[in-house]
């Protein structure tokens, strides 16, 4: 598959030969990195229907490994909102996902690398 150099880790051969998208966005979704990403995509697309129109434009999912699903709010007022409501974010974000996938939530205040979290 074609990559730019800014791969460097990639294990497939440079090729020149042309390849359909479709199998360009099949061997991706293969990778664990891409696949770790689409289910916080996806939450993020229906952020309003998971945490309601007010919420989701305050907080939004970060992360989602081994089950606990991180959603990052903007301060500390709506991350205790978010906390209060965890159960239902977490509820909803795991049937938006197909169920059996978020198990725990756990709520980060702030901009991205700031250590403040909650729940």
């Amino acid at each position: 598959m074609p990559h730019s150099t800014g791969f460097g880790q990639r294990k497939d051969p440079r090729t020149d030969r042309p390849i359909a998208l479709g199998d360009v966005v099949a061997e991706l979704l293969a990778e664990d990195t891409f696949r770790r990403g689409m289910p916080v995509a996806t939450l993020r697309r229906a952020g309003p229907d998971v945490v309601g129109e007010p919420l989701a434009e305050a907080t939004s999912p970060e992360s989602l490994e081994g089950g606990c699903l991180v959603v990052r709010a903007t301060d500390g007022p709506w991350g205790s909102q978010a906390t209060y409501l965890a159960e239902e974010i977490r509820r909803r974000a795991d049937e938006a996902l197909g169920g059996g996938v978020v198990t725990r939530i756990r709520i980060a205040v702030g901009a991205r690398g700031n250590r403040r979290s909650t729940a």
